[in-house]
């Protein structure tokens, strides 16, 4: 047989030993998530039990449901700007190398090599057939090696660097989840700020006219000092209360240009009215949760690793089989080097175990079954956090919303009563005094209106986050 027609034979017969081979280790099969899943949400009715988790999906451009133009554009360049979506982007790839790297150990390696060199054999030395010439030697080696893969252990290493990958491509859909929703709720706490500065700009222009009034009054002896001193207090705190708010606006300016990539010297946000209204959740809204959130996919797609890590490791017990071929060209001149009676060859399989490694197999096997105990409990925990998020954002989201209805009202009440209190106040039947409280409990419903808003904004871009992604597309 020639040596090209033997090399073909060992490629065929080694491809079908390798594919017949058995798979050591414990086939994959995804555990339940929670011994008891609930067959509602406490919070929101009509639910219904979610699938098993798949692959992480965000939905598109979630953010759009808040009707914000400029948002939109903020939160469009978080994918492509952010560093830390940067970081797990080049982590995926990394992830997607070692892949190809496991897969290449199902290949034969294959290398060749060209060598010339200058020999001088000195007789004193005692070498065999030392007679004081200088011989050259030519050499054009080419050699082969292949292990089958008979136990399963490439085809494991295979399955659990793909399960990383996967693993990997839902940690990057995580941490760009979660820088978006962190700009969004940066720019709702700014526009806040900005509709509270509004408010106090111009409840400090009424103070000041009340100020104003009140000091012609005390100079024709009409108000009192301490009425005076009441007036000036009154418009120098909420004054103060406007400069503390610029400073917590630079602050989130700041976040927010971080977080698509920018100094904040290179960002400036204008100051712009609060238009946003909280989105309406759809009543079948959590069905579908567990396909949806990315940490719970790469925590089920890390058991599958782990996995497929113990069969890796429980291949090592067992006989490592590799076939190797060697050839080329050996001649002492390099007129006779490529001729074809300077050929070699060499051909031929290997198996080799270990006898006796102090236990260190064993401890490896123990170690790939705990590492996948500890991917299990720690999906479970993940689908736990899942759904106490989404329960405690609907819960905040129900109360915050009766909450603000009450205090719709409340502040109603308290215009009406400083309407009220000023008239009483310009007929003479009040004190001043009463106007000042009047306008103290204004404007703290009026903030307190304000919070609650900013609250309820909060909560629904926890909840989007809580579902991996918003609602976009769901039936």
């Amino acid at each position: 047989m020639k040596f090209n027609d033997l090399i073909i034979h060992i490629i065929i017969t080694s491809l079908l030993f390798g594919s017949a081979g058995c798979t050591i280790g414990p086939d994959y099969k995804r555990p339940v998530a929670l011994e008891t899943m609930p067959e509602s949400y406490k919070e929101l009715k009509g639910w219904k039990l979610a699938a098993q988790p798949d692959q992480a999906v965000i939905s598109s451009n979630w953010w759009e449901s808040y009707h914000d133009p400029v948002l939109n554009r903020l939160a469009e360049q978080v994918a492509g700007a952010n560093l830390n979506v940067a970081v797990a982007d080049a982590q995926l790839r990394q992830a997607r190398a070692l892949v190809q790297m496991a897969q290449s150990g199902s290949f034969p390696a294959i290398t060749a090599g060209v060598s010339a060199t200058r020999n001088h054999l000195n007789r004193t030395l005692g070498a065999v057939g030392a007679d004081g010439k200088t011989v050259s030697a030519f050499q054009l080696p080419v050699d082969l090696s292949w292990e089958l893969d008979l136990w399963g252990r490439l085809r494991r290493g295979i399955e659990a660097s793909q399960a990383s990958f996967e693993a990997s491509a839902a940690d990057l859909a995580a941490v760009t989840l979660s820088a978006q929703a962190a700009l969004v709720s940066a720019y709702f706490q700014l526009r806040l700020l900005d509709a509270q500065q509004g408010l106090l700009d111009a409840t400090t222009t009424v103070y000041q006219k009340s100020y104003d009034l009140t000091n012609y009054q005390y100079s024709a002896g009409v108000a009192s000092k301490a009425e005076l001193f009441q007036a000036e207090v009154q418009l120098k705190s909420t004054a103060a209360q406007a400069l503390d708010l610029g400073a917590q606006r630079a602050q989130l300016e700041h976040a927010i240009a971080l977080l698509i990539g920018k100094t904040p010297a290179a960002f400036t946000l204008p100051v712009a009215s609060l238009t946003t209204v909280v989105p309406t959740i759809p009543p079948g809204l959590p069905s579908e949760l567990l396909e949806r959130r990315p940490d719970i996919a790469a925590a089920e797609r890390n058991m599958s690793a782990a996995n497929a890590r113990i069969g890796f490791a429980q291949a090592a017990f067992y006989p490592t089989i590799k076939f190797s071929a060697g050839g080329g060209f050996s001649a002492s001149t390099l007129a006779k080097w490529l001729e074809w009676p300077s050929r070699f060859w060499s051909i031929g399989p290997a198996a080799s175990t270990t006898l006796y490694d102090g236990g260190l197999r064993q401890a490896q096997s123990d170690q790939a079954s705990a590492g996948y105990e500890t991917t299990v409990a720690s999906y479970r925990g993940t689908v736990l956090r899942a759904f106490q998020e989404v329960e405690d954002n609907l819960a905040a989201l129900r109360i915050l919303a009766a909450e603000t209805q009450l205090q719709d009202q409340a502040v109603e009440a308290a215009l009406q009563s400083l309407a009220i209190t000023n008239d009483q106040y310009q007929a003479g039947a009040v004190a001043y005094l009463n106007v000042l409280v009047a306008q103290s409990v204004t404007l703290a419903n009026e903030r307190t209106a304000l919070t609650l808003l900013g609250r309820r904004l909060a909560a629904s871009v926890l909840l989007v986050k809580a579902l991996g992604g918003g609602w976009q597309g769901l039936p």
